[in-house]
């Protein structure tokens, strides 16, 4: 059953080899990955983002500044215009998503904090108002990130990219039904915490991504990712939920297309 990655960077370079935006769909369509989303973090790859979905149709896109370049575009005093054009990027009809977008407590500290919590503000407004899923990196930030979107009020679709919470913070995504997205992490032996929230995620709520070239799911930890490899953290999925892996991989399939909308 095919499957659909929901979080990659294309544009990334991890490693020697330079692959093609051709060439890593190909790799995934021929193991039953069959499209991916295409995800910018600042305007150079969020462009980029919106050529690759021009040129293929297996991509849909997802367009912002990353909560760690917020206050970089801040600090030179470039952060009302960047935004500005994410949402001009955002009109294109295969820009899906307003992402990744959140907040980071491990990289960004001290005042940058302040512009990466109103970049955030910012993102939501736009997701909102272009009818837009939200894609949230949410890294070592729970509680804030749960708090903002609160005080906001949440997009209609909300996705926790590369899910790294526990069995709270899933329950929370449950009671306000926002997607979980799980990442190769998942498969990694000290990931108990994620494989909990997993086994307790409303099933209609999972989603499944790469992350790539980072990420990369078990046994091959370290090396570059890329969407060819999904099955792996679908199969470890599938064990932690008990799942048939054909019925997992089609609900995955059906939440995918419900987070964003048909490749088609």
């Amino acid at each position: 059953m095919p499957v659909m990655d929901n979080h990659t960077h294309l544009d990334f370079r991890h490693g020697l080899l330079e692959v093609s935006v051709r060439d890593a769909m190909d790799s995934a369509e021929a193991v039953g990955v069959q499209g991916a989303v295409q995800v910018g973090c600042d305007l150079e790859s969020s462009r980029f983002t919106v050529q690759a979905v021009d040129a293929d149709p297996r991509l849909l896109g997802a367009v912002a500044i990353h909560p760690n370049d917020a206050p970089v575009y801040a600090g030179r005093g470039e952060l009302e215009s960047a935004l500005a054009e994410i949402e001009e990027l955002a009109a294109h009809p295969r820009i899906r998503a307003i992402g990744e977008t959140g907040l980071d407590f491990f990289r960004t500290h001290g005042d940058g904090l302040v512009h990466q919590r109103y970049s955030f503000r910012r993102h939501i407004d736009i997701a909102k108002r272009l009818g837009l899923t939200l894609q949230i990196h949410d890294r070592d930030a729970h509680d804030d990130v749960v708090q903002v979107l609160r005080e906001e009020g949440a997009p209609e679709r909300v996705v926790f990219h590369c899910f790294s919470g526990d069995e709270e913070l899933a329950r929370i995504c449950n009671r306000n039904g926002w997607y979980m997205s799980f990442a190769g992490t998942m498969t990694f032996k000290n990931a108990g915490n994620l494989r909990g929230a997993l086994a307790i995620a409303e099933p209609a709520r999972v989603l499944v991504e790469t992350d790539s070239p980072f990420l990369t799911p078990h046994p091959y930890r370290g090396r570059p990712n890329a969407s060819y490899m999904v099955p792996y953290t679908v199969r470890s999925m599938a064990e932690v939920t008990g799942d048939d892996l054909s019925e997992l991989c089609s609900r995955l399939a059906d939440n995918t297309l419900q987070a964003y909308g048909s490749w088609g």
